[in-house]
């Protein structure tokens, strides 16, 4: 296993460097970088609709750059001042390097215009987007697990057809629409006004005892966490069903019930564990994959800080050192979750050898 684990650890660098080098690269084309962005502010267009017909401004060159300079009236050595304080002075291919290098040493740099750590935002949005997906991931699990296998037992039963019909209802809305439905039924739209619609605390939460900040917070997370586990728990269900019922057919379970066991014994008993392999094996890759994509349009709607949030403001203003900060960050955590997902693998079944596999 020692080896696997070993050659798994060397392929991250080169997996994590060629994801870089193509985003970056892509990015490069995107018209209305940062020096646009900066610009614009300047010359009051405060967006880049306006300029959307100028190129990237690091793949821009001197004629392009003093074509855009005479249209727009602007003194040349700003835009040229602008370039040098970005880093847009230097060859794209210098930049990507001289950026890695940086990140090689856990340096993300500063924001554009926020004028403030990458590193410090991060850990700033971060107990927003944890909270979120902690939860929701609790939540999920919590509904899934029992569903699935109540689905299991009862296969072909009316419970079994009529929460299929449920769970793939709420699996076809997507999660952001559900969570406009929510604000507008729920939040002070057309009909109630029961729950906050923006952030995790109210603004006198410093103020309250330690127990009304709780329910302050639980208060705030409701329609969110909601938004959020209501589409996610469809795919686990079936997939803890179909392997419950996969393992129900065998041979080992029939003994069992010979021998007189309960359902409850050889469910937990004998069932479960080969069952929830696949299940539990994939919760580092499901905890991921909701924290750092799942939760980007539920932070935009409910206006939380979190870092889906984070990234979609850098995304808008191009503000590339949070762009690819937390871009290289989250890679390098999800290639390190696949490789403790295989590892739980073997944790749960020992029977399982990805080692010998490869040889």
């Amino acid at each position: 296993m020692a080896r696997y684990i070993f050659k798994r650890l060397l392929l991250i660098l080169p997996t994590l460097f060629g994801i870089m080098v193509i985003n970056f690269t892509i990015i490069q084309f995107a018209p209305g970088g940062p020096v646009e962005q900066a610009l614009a502010q300047a010359t009051g267009l405060g967006n880049m609709s306006s300029t959307a017909s100028i190129s990237s401004a690091n793949a821009m060159g001197p004629a392009e750059s003093s074509g855009y300079q005479g249209a727009s009236g602007l003194d040349p050595e700003l835009v040229e001042s602008l370039k040098r304080q970005f880093g847009f002075d230097k060859p794209p291919h210098v930049r990507f390097f001289n950026m890695m290098w940086d990140y090689l040493q856990f340096d993300f740099g500063h924001s554009y215009f926020q004028d403030r750590d990458v590193v410090d935002l991060v850990f700033e949005r971060l107990p927003v987007s944890l909270s979120l997906g902690l939860w929701s991931l609790l939540l999920i699990y919590g509904i899934s697990i029992p569903l699935g296998i109540s689905k299991a037992v009862k296969d072909g039963e009316a419970f079994d057809l009529w929460s299929s019909l449920i769970v793939f209802t709420a699996y076809a809305i997507p999660g952001f629409l559900f969570a406009v439905i929510l604000i507008v039924i729920f939040a002070g739209g057309s009909y109630l006004d029961w729950f906050p619609l923006r952030g995790l605390t109210s603004e006198n939460a410093d103020t309250l005892s330690f127990t009304a900040q709780v329910k302050d917070y639980l208060w705030h997370l409701t329609l969110p966490l909601i938004a959020l586990t209501i589409g996610g728990f469809a795919t686990l269900t079936m997939l803890t069903k179909n392997s419950f019922l996969e393992e129900l057919n065998k041979q080992f379970v029939l003994t069992a019930y010979a021998k007189g066991l309960s359902q409850t014994r050889v469910l937990y008993g004998h069932v479960f564990r080969n069952a929830m392999l696949i299940v539990i094996a994939g919760f580092p890759a499901a905890f991921i994959g909701i924290l750092f994509t799942g939760a980007l349009l539920i932070e935009v709607i409910f206006s939380l800080d979190g870092i889906g949030l984070l990234g979609y403001e850098a995304v808008i203003k191009r503000d590339y050192p949070i762009l690819f900060g937390t871009m290289y960050c989250f890679t390098l955590i999800g290639l390190f979750m696949q490789l403790i997902g295989d590892l739980t693998y073997t944790l749960i079944d020992p029977r399982i050898d990805f080692e010998s596999r490869d040889s």
